[in-house]
């Protein structure tokens, strides 16, 4: 277990072997910067895009869409997640240690549900160190990228351990009742556990009532439902139409659940 603020080696059977984003950043540079950097420096560790549209300013709806992403997932991977409206700021940044992998992210609430969830042993730090040259509002490139080449190495970077209690957002709920992201069909994914809810729950929309269905194929045309996604999430869906259009949904928006 690695304990103390100065930079420590940990042993090889720990050290990640690939990276995965998970960013706002959408299009433009931003992901392409940041692969290009991983990539010259460790250019035998692959670098996968998991998602880059995360609602953007908004980590407490995105942390509640990491367990599922990284449900199923291959261990030994380092996820290093961005989404930081606190850019420049005093804001801290963590690096944990979930059973087989790691994880790299800002202190503001982003990893919490996932840290919450997981069955496997976890390990929390507040990483210390910083470069000594970065610009003020791109610490996915300059802060981030350089303590994932590091963890990828096999070194954590000066670092102080953390009880996960006294991280940023230890008090979130356990579930959130919200959409929190929208995806490229208009599907509104929320932060709500579809195995906590029955399947006789009704989803209240302003005025509109849906029922759960199993997939899209259990329900006419043009209907809507809501259904236990891939992620084990529930999702609002129309079948071969755009929920968020046909209802009115987007990211934020508060749902009611009805028995």
């Amino acid at each position: 277990m690695l304990r103390h603020a100065e930079s420590q080696r940990f042993p090889s059977e720990q050290r990640p072997r690939r990276l995965a984003l998970l960013t706002d950043f959408g299009a433009g540079p931003y992901v392409g910067q940041m692969r290009l950097l991983l990539a010259g420096a460790r250019p035998s560790v692959q670098v996968v895009d998991l998602i880059s549209d995360l609602v953007p300013f908004r980590p407490d709806l995105a942390a509640y869409l990491l367990p599922g992403l990284l449900r199923g997932m291959p261990n030994h991977t380092l996820y290093l997640c961005v989404v930081d409206p606190g850019v420049g700021s005093d804001r801290d940044v963590l690096a944990a240690r979930v059973g087989n992998n790691w994880l790299l992210a800002p202190d503001n609430g982003l990893l919490v549900p996932l840290l919450r969830s997981r069955s496997e042993a976890v390990e929390l730090w507040r990483v210390r160190w910083r470069p000594s040259d970065m610009s003020a509002s791109f610490h996915g490139r300059d802060l981030f990228v350089p303590i994932a080449q590091r963890l990828l190495s096999g070194r954590l970077p000066a670092a102080e351990p953390l009880s996960p209690d006294h991280a940023v957002g230890a008090d979130m709920p356990a579930s959130c009742q919200a959409v929190c992201y929208v995806d490229h069909f208009g599907n509104a994914i929320t932060g709500v556990p579809a195995s906590v809810l029955s399947s006789a729950t009704r989803l209240r929309i302003k005025d509109v009532r849906i029922a759960r269905a199993r997939t899209f194929s259990d329900v006419p045309q043009g209907e809507p439902f809501w259904y236990k996604n891939a992620f084990g999430l529930v999702e609002i869906a129309v079948n071969q139409g755009r929920a968020d259009a046909q209802l009115g949904l987007v990211p934020g928006d508060p749902l009611t659940f009805e028995p």
